[in-house]
């Protein structure tokens, strides 16, 4: 019986020995997929955020190139309200140049051209 269980003594340490082995490889390896898998996720998702970010940046200088053509806008209405504005003064000038000049001449009565000159060269120099 010694012999006998000197001899499952020994021979069971040796078959545990190779269940943990295989056990031990079967969790590295699994380890070392998952380890592989986890890297590989990593730089695919590295790779995505520098091309969201290049977009982004893109995005970003054409809202820049918006806004300024938008405020170059803005600053061009502002120059052509004034220039309206200035003609509009000036149009409302020679308008009242021209009635002045026409009531200068209300009264004429011509009936050649030599006789309308005057009243045609009051007009033209009133409204000059």
């Amino acid at each position: 019986m010694g012999t006998l269980a000197a001899g499952v003594t020994g021979g069971i340490w040796k078959i545990v020995a190779v269940i943990l082995l295989a056990a031990l490889l079967v969790v590295g390896a699994w380890t070392g997929g998952g380890w592989f898998l986890a890297a590989r996720d990593r730089d695919a998702a590295q790779v995505e955020l520098v091309a969201e970010r290049a977009k982004s940046a893109a995005y970003a200088a054409a809202v820049e190139r918006q806004n300024a053509a938008v405020d170059a806008l803005a600053a061009a209405k502002l120059e052509a309200d004034a220039r309206g504005q200035a003609a509009q003064q000036q149009a409302a000038a020679a308008g009242k140049r021209f009635d002045a000049a026409l009531a200068k001449v209300a009264g004429a009565r011509a009936t050649t051209c030599a006789e309308a000159m005057p009243a045609v060269n009051v007009i033209l120099e009133s409204v000059r």
